[in-house]
């Protein structure tokens, strides 16, 4: 038996996934020659990120209660998420040295939460569903290997690791409400699965940005 909204997952995040040679800071964190100013400014940046995607997912979530209840839950999940992942950022910035205070954000970096709070926005829940999760899988991958790097190579403990390793944990209960958004708006018309592709392809080239502009910090 095939499962569309599944297929559908699965197909789009092949086809966004992006080069993994491309990243030009992940293969430095794992070697460990990133310096630690880089990793302060990696958590640092992180700072304006999760809150802003927090207050994202929580206005998408209000947009589609009534009339996307799928969608809704799935981006209340995300934002609780969010939450969470904030609370684990506070032990790495403190690892990190970083000095909040005296931080200017990066342009690059920032816009990927700028283009999340524009799909919050503007674009329609169910195609938010299918083009965010197809970017979470590469930033996944990223995070399981920055935790493992920060653990071997630099040292930090369990604590200051713990940012990275939620993202880094798989979510099956995340992947099944995806899901049921996905297979709820097919089943009623209401995808636009090239709307969805082209938000899931700036989101990758946005989180593009975000790395490449952090691999040229100090």
């Amino acid at each position: 038996m095939t499962h569309p909204a599944q297929d559908l997952l699965r197909t789009t995040t092949a086809a966004l996934a992006p080069d993994p040679e491309a990243n030009p800071l992940v293969p430095r964190i794992a070697a460990g020659t990133a310096s630690r100013a880089t990793l302060a400014a990696l958590a640092l940046e992180q700072t304006w990120v999760i809150p802003a995607d927090r207050r994202a997912f929580e206005h998408l979530a209000v947009r589609s209660a009534a009339a996307d209840p799928e969608a809704a839950a799935f981006f209340t999940t995300l934002a609780q998420g969010e939450a969470l992942a904030g609370e684990r950022l506070v032990a790495f910035a403190r690892a990190c040295g970083a000095q909040e205070a005296s931080y200017e954000p990066l342009p690059g970096c920032q816009a990927y939460p700028a283009y999340v709070a524009w799909l919050a926005l503007n674009a329609a829940p169910a195609d938010v569903v299918l083009a965010l999760t197809a970017n979470f899988s590469a930033w996944g991958d990223y995070c399981g290997t920055i935790t493992t790097a920060l653990r071997e190579r630099y040292g930090f403990t369990d604590e200051a690791c713990a940012f990275f390793d939620f993202f880094a944990e798989p979510s099956p209960d995340l992947d099944r409400l995806a899901a049921a958004a996905v297979e709820a708006a097919l089943d009623a018309g209401r995808l636009d699965k090239e709307r969805a592709r082209t938000y899931g392809r700036l989101l990758q080239t946005y989180e593009a940005m975000f790395w490449d502009a952090l691999s040229a910090t100090p």
